[in-house]
């Protein structure tokens, strides 16, 4: 993404119009095909409307080039949402034909100035409009104040460059402790972009910008900013953000400092990071460097982690009579890969921490990227994209993966509209379920191992059969008959409430546990399918089996 803001103002404009229509061959074409009576609208804070006539050779249309937002298509990859005006702006038309036409511009009213050019074609050739509403000169603000502030309104905003993400086009963030903006485009001295490296901005320096508001996704931007004023910090990092292993241990940070020394400061959360000492070095004088850095060489030790993966950020600060500066640490380490539940798997924060959860394929949503649902004896949870072994995505339907095969995974927890989700999870091992009829399951050899995909529905036994000990109970242990539509019966002695249990006195919770409503427990004439293994009790075949799904007739 390059946004690019033309501030053309009046008579300018317009003389530059015809230029600005005819910097490369598709834009090229006579003036006279599309002609505007003005190319640039105004419309007062308070609201209100504002016309534009347009006269065209032939049929003409706005461009649907305004982008409003963007959404994740289905393999999770962020697509940009365009339309053919922002969403603060109404038009009375966005198309027409030959002759003249007059278009009315509406806006209501805003606490804020906000801009944004139009682009009016007729064939290949083009015109442009600006419709702005108020003014647009910066605002003093907190980056608290431009989160919660309005897209298009221009900020002058004061903080620490956190981190720089591109030294190209000058993408950074910056902090001034109220919260973090990101800098999207940094322009220089002479207002050129992609010379970033000229500004000599580093992480610490306390920066102050100015430069519109805009969104992109969910990330709010100041986009191609104005330096107005650089403070250098007093105080660097000279060595690389470390990584530790989960089972702890120490690491060295360089922090070279022109301050009275240097102060470390670990917020009480990341009470697993301790300081254990600081050497210092002094700088020496040289004739190019009359006041060298000093380097503070501080040793931390992180604990041992038994969890999910972590973060921590440490504050090193340094000060001199004058002014003061500080910069961040970012600690990270590597955690236990935890075997969990659905249902706790659904309970954890977003983040990177990895988890290990084996459930049921109940449903594929997504044979492509392996979008599949999962359940065990917790509830159920969804997995947005499964990788093969190897970390490859695409492969789910080369990994014969199907609806009834009890799957491994491993993954980070992320949600989605407050939804929970695993991403990308990576393929451990799958027990793969082979569908049967009940004629063919009850065929196969008793093997306590080897399970199948059954379904038939719940009946009663008759009293014949409840002779030969076939048990009738439906509220604790899952014991019941199932028929299937040709009539084939089959005993069920046991059915636990989801894969992962060991405990058959839960099958009267199956509706409360899966679906939050006791109602919807199992009863006689419902439908139900399930993955069983074959067994046999003097002479009596037997399917025992882990509940998948159940439904009743209308």
């Amino acid at each position: 993404m390059k946004i690019q803001y033309k501030y053309i103002i009046g008579v300018v404009f317009a003389a530059l119009a015809f230029a600005a229509c005819s910097d490369d061959d598709e834009k090229a074409g006579p003036l006279g095909s599309i002609v505007l009576d003005k190319t640039y609208l105004t419309i007062p804070m308070t609201g209100g409307d504002v016309n534009l006539t347009i006269k065209a050779g032939g049929q003409w249309a706005f461009e649907k080039a305004v982008k409003v937002g963007t959404h994740k298509d289905d393999a999770g990859k962020t697509v940009n949402d365009y339309d053919y005006l922002p969403t603060w702006l109404t038009a009375s038309a966005l198309f027409g034909g030959a002759g003249e036409t007059t278009i009315t511009f509406h806006a209501d009213a805003s606490n804020s100035g906000r801009e944004t050019e139009l682009c009016i074609t007729t064939g290949k050739d083009k015109q442009f409009v600006i419709v702005r509403q108020g003014s647009l000169d910066a605002s003093s603000a907190t980056c608290a104040e431009v989160l919660a502030g309005s897209d298009g309104k221009t900020y002058r905003v004061k903080g620490i460059c956190t981190s720089i993400a591109n030294t190209t086009y000058g993408n950074w963030y910056l902090n001034d402790g109220t919260g973090e903006v990101y800098i999207y485009g940094t322009l220089d001295a002479n207002g050129a972009e992609r010379n970033f490296t000229s500004l000599g901005i580093e992480v610490g320096d306390e920066i102050t910008v100015e430069g519109p508001r805009s969104t992109y996704g969910t990330t709010i931007e100041l986009v191609n900013v104005t330096v107005l004023k650089i403070t250098k910090s007093l105080i660097k990092v000279v060595s690389e953000n470390p990584t530790v292993g989960k089972d702890g241990g120490e690491f060295v940070v360089k922090a070279a400092y022109k301050g009275n020394g240097a102060l470390v400061n670990i917020p009480e959360e990341y009470d697993w990071i301790n300081m254990m000492k600081m050497d210092y070095v002094a700088g020496v004088p040289t004739k190019i460097e009359a006041n060298p850095c000093d380097t503070a060489i501080i040793t931390f030790k992180v604990d041992a982690n038994t969890a999910g993966a972590r973060t921590g950020v440490i504050t090193i600060g340094s000060a001199n009579s004058q002014s003061s500066s500080s910069v961040n640490v970012t600690v990270s380490q590597e955690g236990s890969i935890r075997e969990i539940s659905c249902a706790d798997f659904n309970a954890q924060p977003d983040g990177s921490a990895l988890y290990k959860v084996t459930g049921i394929i109940t449903k594929v949503a997504n044979s492509k990227y392996g979008n599949i649902y999962i359940r065990d004896a917790s509830g159920e949870m969804y997995v947005y994209g499964t990788l093969n072994a190897d970390g490859e995505s695409q492969k789910f339907t080369e990994m014969g993966l199907k609806v009834g095969d009890v799957v491994t995974l491993v993954g980070p927890k992320s949600s989605y509209k407050d939804s929970p989700q695993m991403v990308n999870g990576v393929y451990q091992s799958h027990i793969a379920v082979k569908a049967l009829s009940l004629e063919d399951f009850k065929d196969q050899n008793d093997d306590n191992n080897t399970f199948y995909l059954i379904s038939g529905k719940v009946c009663e036994p008759t009293e014949e059969e409840k002779a030969n000990n076939m048990k009738w109970d439906i509220t604790t242990y899952g014991n019941f008959v199932l028929e299937d539509e040709v009539g084939t019966r089959l005993y069920i002695y046991g059915v636990y409430i989801g894969w992962g249990t060991t405990d058959k006195k839960q099958f009267g919770k199956i509706g409360e546990v899966h679906y939050g409503d006791e109602a919807k427990n199992v009863k006689e004439g419902d439908n139900i399918t399930m993955i069983a293994y074959k067994t046999s009790y003097k002479g009596l075949i037997e399917g025992v089996g882990y509940y998948m799904s159940h439904e009743t007739p209308e």
